[in-house]
């Protein structure tokens, strides 16, 4: 079976993290993690964006106006999208 390289695996990012892979890309997705530090840490930065845009609503601030929900959903749209370019 042939190992992903980091750009197929960054272009699969969303995909894995939605769930959307079938078992053999998830397998090999996982499997190039284990042996790539680099792309591990990509994951876990990409996961801590993600999380911190689901989190961010207008007004939970006084005085903050926060994000739109239309432009979160743009933002959000913008990572699913990527990997269709």
């Amino acid at each position: 079976m042939k190992r992903f390289s980091c750009e197929e695996l960054v272009d699969l990012v969303t995909a894995f993290l939605e769930n959307d892979l079938d078992e053999s890309t998830r397998s090999r997705f996982e499997e190039h993690l284990v042996g790539c530090e680099g792309c591990e840490r990509y994951l876990d930065q990409f996961r801590t964006t993600v999380d911190g845009l689901g989190t961010l609503r207008s007004g939970t601030l006084p005085g903050d106006e926060g994000l739109s929900p239309a432009t979160r959903d743009r933002l959000l749209s913008a990572f699913r999208d990527r990997r269709t370019a």
